[in-house]
């Protein structure tokens, strides 16, 4: 079980888990930037003031494999006992890739790929976030590219943080479109988590949470932020990633990696982007489309009860909510804005139809279905 605290001023706790762990050598992962602008540097060094540690935040937004490799080059030059990693969800996924990384036998890039698996832990890891969006903290999950294309290291005993730190006080520096991408992620995250064939009493109960404090706070969190909403968006986020660690993503998630790689459109924003688009396309299933062994009864009344979470009547209000909703945090609904035109369509369908993602959704998806889809958001 992960050791967790939640709250205001809940970094603090740090000070008693280091005297605990009697730590004296940490890797400490960041941003670049985002260690100092979300003012977690004034609060994490006075605590670290009396270790040693190893600072490392030299990887790019959506991490490489070569940027984890440099990361473990470093880190097998010292003995550590304990790695912190706060930042974002690139940042505590970095975090996590180097740990348990750092620990196993043969080429990184043959974990990463999937075609070896894990079999050592690593050292204690703390995970702190500073935005509200991938719950990257509360999952055994970590993203990284090899070529522009995303894999998935994974390994829900081996690569979960040992102790999660969701302090919402560092979050309270995130600009407007920051708050609104991060928290469409968690919303997203929570939706698809919620329909996904491989869900779970347990993975519904967190979703169905997170889905209703990301839908009705994120409008405040972006538009008037308060301690309460970016609270309430902390905890979505959570949420969300204790949701996807047992359920996964689907189809959003699957085709926004090209979208973000190939054309910079950060990785919240490119999944909300055909959002509205699924639930209606999910929810016009039969059963020659069911992907779900549980039946079409079943799929069409998980999509109800989120449609009832999203405070609608049907499947077309829904779409229309969420796409207004959208557009009220200020965030663009339309490829062509964010310079995606229709020649790239082939491209992201090529590089984002992901087996292991597609085959989540409840509502079998082919090509030309997404096809046709990307085409309507054009």
């Amino acid at each position: 079980m992960q050791e967790e605290y939640f709250g205001y001023g809940s970094i603090e706790k740090l000070r008693d888990i280091l005297d605990r762990y009697n730590s004296k050598n940490i890797f400490l992962v960041t941003g670049k930037n985002s260690f100092s602008l979300s003012g977690s540097k004034d609060k994490l060094l006075p605590i670290l003031r009396d270790k040693s540690y190893t600072h490392f935040n030299s990887f790019s937004i959506n991490p490489s494999i070569n940027d984890i490799a440099n990361g473990i080059s470093i880190f097998k030059k010292k003995n550590y006992d304990l790695v912190i990693a706060i930042g974002g969800g690139s940042v505590i996924d970095v975090g996590k890739a180097i740990n348990v990384l750092s620990f196993q036998n043969g080429s990184c890039e043959l974990f990463i790929k999937g075609k070896k698996s894990l079999k050592f832990k690593g050292l204690p890891l703390i995970a702190i976030p500073i935005t509200s969006g991938t719950g990257s903290e509360a999952t055994g999950y970590s993203t990284i590219y090899i070529n522009k294309i995303k894999y998935s290291l994974s390994d829900k005993k081996l690569i979960l943080p040992t102790i999660s730190i969701i302090d919402p006080s560092l979050t309270e520096s995130m600009s407007k479109y920051l708050t609104a991408i991060t928290g469409l992620d968690a919303l997203c995250q929570g939706i698809e988590s919620y329909w996904s064939i491989n869900s779970t009493d347990e993975s519904r109960i967190y979703a169905e949470k997170s889905i209703k404090l990301a839908y009705n706070s994120i409008e405040k969190a972006v538009n008037n932020p308060d301690k309460d909403s970016r609270m309430k968006m902390a905890k979505a986020a959570n949420l969300s990633g204790k949701a996807i660690n047992i359920s996964k993503t689907t189809a959003c998630h699957s085709i926004s990696y090209p979208i973000t790689s190939y054309f910079n459109v950060p990785h919240g924003h490119a999944v909300a982007l055909t959002m509205p688009e699924i639930i209606e396309f999910n929810y016009n299933i039969d059963n020659k489309s069911c992907n779900d062994k549980r039946g079409v009864e079943f799929v069409k009344k998980i999509l109800d009860e989120i449609i009832i979470l999203l405070n609608c009547s049907d499947e077309k209000e829904a779409k229309n909510k969420v796409e207004e909703l959208l557009i009220k945090i200020g965030v663009e609904t339309k490829l062509n804005k964010l310079k995606i035109s229709e020649k790239n369509i082939e491209l992201i369908l090529k590089k984002g139809f992901k087996k292991d993602r597609m085959n989540n959704n409840p509502r079998k998806i082919k090509r030309k279905d997404l096809k046709e889809i990307l085409l309507r958001i054009l």
